[in-house]
């Protein structure tokens, strides 16, 4: 399907600062995608790759924090691909911003060919499919891509990252807490070290529902363990810490190197 066949809607997001268009049905950008871009370092001119982007909301809410970083949008999905594009364009950030249609999972010719070489990355991030695959797929191709995995799914993921990234280069990602151990099974298995850890809670006193981690290629530092980080309080309401991250645009501690 064409981007021009879908039926969108436009979105903002980030207080307003970035717009999106997107699929009115399937996958939605949510908090993940904003939680993943403030998880992420970067510097000006650095070169970032957005694995499995989507509409690109991460990639271009990182491309609008860091002014100078050059980033590039990968996804399978040519209709999703389309609008990622579409999206760079109309925030302003088309010069540095560019997306490209392609399985994360193709092999490394497949990536030169677009344009991402062996070891030319300084970031990546990403926000895998995460659930298992359901004996029922729903009908929707896109929430399908967007969410169902195999058990493959993540160790492909970063393999991909690590042939992407520079020695010390850097991969952040954003995963169900519940699978932290596939994460860092594969993390180390890619020959990743340095691993910081962010839980994310929904509320106080609650089981962490999400996982931030940012991991260097090539190192053998140590792993450790940040404070969680809450986004709504006993009542349900964001707290202030939420509010500036996902609405005003601050870094989360996963961010500062």
């Amino acid at each position: 399907m064409r981007a021009d066949e879908i039926d969108v809607s436009e979105d903002t997001v980030l207080g307003g600062s970035l717009m999106l268009r997107q699929p009115r049905r399937g996958h939605r950008v949510g908090h993940d995608a904003i939680l993943l871009a403030a998880a992420t370092a970067a510097r000006p001119g650095e070169h970032a790759v957005d694995l499995g982007c989507g509409v690109g909301a991460a990639g271009l809410a990182l491309a609008r924090r860091v002014q100078g970083l050059a980033v590039t949008l990968v996804e399978i999905d040519p209709a999703l691909s389309a609008l990622a594009h579409e999206n760079a364009l109309r925030n302003g950030l088309g010069e540095r911003v560019h997306a490209v249609c392609l399985d994360v999972a193709a092999r490394a010719a497949a990536f030169a060919a677009a344009g991402l070489a062996v070891g030319t990355a300084d970031r990546v991030l990403m926000n895998p499919p995460f659930n298992a695959a359901p004996q029922r797929h729903s009908p929707d191709r896109g929430r399908r891509l967007a969410h169902a995995a195999s058990p493959e799914t993540l160790s492909q993921w970063i393999r991909s990252a690590a042939r992407l990234l520079r020695p010390r280069g850097a991969v952040t990602l954003i995963w169900r807490a519940d699978g932290l151990g596939s994460v860092l099974a594969a993390l180390a298995a890619a020959g990743f070290g340095a691993v910081v850890l962010l839980p994310v809670h929904p509320k106080p006193g609650a089981p962490a529902i999400r996982v931030l981690a940012r991991a260097a290629k090539a190192s053998r530092a140590p792993l450790s363990l940040m404070p969680g980080f809450i986004l709504a309080d006993a009542a349900g309401k964001a707290t202030a810490e939420a509010e500036a991250v996902l609405r005003g645009g601050a870094l989360l501690p996963l961010a500062e190197e």
